[in-house]
């Protein structure tokens, strides 16, 4: 058996059963990552030793039959969350040796479930546009997207089966569209963001990516809980795996106020996946409040950086990537009068949004405007993503589609706020759907 092959879900199930240990499972993906780490580049920080030594940690607890719901579990953390055993550098060099005292609150949760903490996954500078050394694995000219580059293309090359990025464009789903696995950004306030480098407090969102809707769930019931740290989070929300779906679904087709945006070959895909589709699809139409929803995005986004940065910014401006100075210089303009009715635009959309829900079960829609770019300092356009990331709701990029050069290209799945259940069950739907009519 190939061990690194194996997902989440089972391998738990076979070491529940001690047909397996996690320092085996784990051994596995450190053996994968030393041979194709070289040409990959998704890691900021490993050290095996670190790590064989939790799995053995691990494998005492199942032993002593005290073990947590990810025991012995590998996952990768992006390197702008903070980890007590490891350094959290940003990807910049105005963090290098950035040595936290404690850990980010879902890294706590994960060590409380028995989850080993691999290491640090590549990330752009501050989670922006700076590119860091990663390539994609499908084809190493590549970018793997951004900003959580180096969680995705783990995933992707079978280094790990699960890992942690962050949201605050397109920065989960973009990147899992671009290395063809599952990227999924929960409800805006259901994961903490404590111990987590900001770009935006009404943006920013954790996100889970893994190779199979089971290991998204495993995870998701394990990350999805309330913390008084994060001033945004969800009072009283609980995730629970026990959604009910109709038999047929109705999804609802949103080309978007960007569609013009999409590559001619994305394009073209989703609206066949659309036409030829068993699935119970209507194409729907925004109305005009929307016309305004990547700028309103782009607004938010802009001020926030220059706010987040401004101490690196005004005092360790040389140590900063060009594409990062650019994008906090972008956010210097914007005037609190631009940012307030961005806002305000926002909470319309939503209200307009809730309207949908009432009709439609979910949307499908673009994830990404084509297949990777052959360019590894272009991490790709999130327009697709910034403004659903702007309203909060749950969102999810499904391996579906493929670009010109057979390369991954992803179907973005949304449902209404706090229906991450459901999300995931209708996501779940849909693979089997396509799986079935292959």
């Amino acid at each position: 058996m190939n061990l690194i092959t194996l997902n989440a879900t089972k391998a738990l199930e076979m070491m529940k059963r001690g047909e397996l240990s996690s320092e085996q499972y784990v051994s596995a993906f450190l053996e994968h990552i030393e041979k194709r780490e070289p040409l990959v580049g998704a890691w900021a920080f490993i050290d095996p030793k670190l790590a064989i030594t939790q799995a053995k940690e691990a494998d005492k607890r199942w032993k002593n039959k005290n073990a947590g719901k990810l025991n012995g579990l590998p996952i990768g953390i992006k390197d702008i969350i903070d980890t007590k055993d490891m350094p959290t550098e940003n990807g910049s060099k105005a963090c290098k040796n950035r040595k936290p005292t404690e850990d980010a609150h879902l890294v706590k949760l994960l060590r409380e479930a028995g989850a080993v903490i691999m290491g640090k996954c590549v990330t752009t500078e501050f989670a922006l546009s700076g590119p860091g050394k990663t390539k994609n694995p499908n084809d190493l000219e590549c970018t793997p997207g951004g900003s959580s580059s180096g969680s995705a293309a783990a995933v992707c090359d079978n280094m790990i089966p699960l890992s942690i990025g962050s949201q605050t464009g397109g920065s989960v789903l973009r990147p899992a569209s671009f290395n063809g696995i599952l990227g999924y950004k929960p409800t805006f306030g259901t994961i903490s963001r404590y111990g987590m480098s900001p770009i935006s407090q009404r943006l920013d969102h954790p996100g889970i990516y893994a190779n199979t809707i089971d290991d998204i769930d495993l995870v998701a019931s394990v990350l999805l809980s309330y913390d008084q740290n994060d001033l945004d989070m969800i009072k009283n929300f609980e995730y629970k795996n026990d959604s009910k779906i109709d038999p047929s679904p109705k999804f609802a087709f949103i080309k978007g106020p960007v569609w013009n945006y999409g590559e001619q070959d994305m394009r073209e895909g989703i609206t066949n996946f659309v036409k030829n589709s068993s699935l119970n699809i209507v194409d729907l139409e925004l109305n005009s409040i929307f016309e305004s929803a990547a700028k309103s995005h782009e607004i938010i986004m802009n001020g926030s950086i220059a706010r987040s940065l401004s101490k690196y910014y005004e005092n360790e401006k040389d140590k900063l990537h060009p594409f990062t100075i650019s994008r906090i210089e972008a956010g210097l303009p914007v005037s609190a009068k631009d940012y307030i009715e961005a806002i305000e635009n926002a909470k319309l959309m939503e209200q307009n949004l809730k309207k949908v829900f009432e009709e439609f079960d979910a949307i499908i829609t673009p994830a990404a405007p084509g297949q990777a770019p052959r360019d590894l300092m272009n991490t790709g356009n999130a327009i697709f993503n910034g403004y659903w990331t702007m309203m909060g709701v749950p969102a999810i990029s499904l391996p579906i589609l493929k670009g010109n050069d057979n390369l991954p290209i992803g179907v973005q799945v949304i449902t209404s706020w706090k229906d991450d259940s459901k999300l995931l069950k209708i996501s779940e739907y849909i693979l089997n759907r396509i799986e079935k009519a292959c």
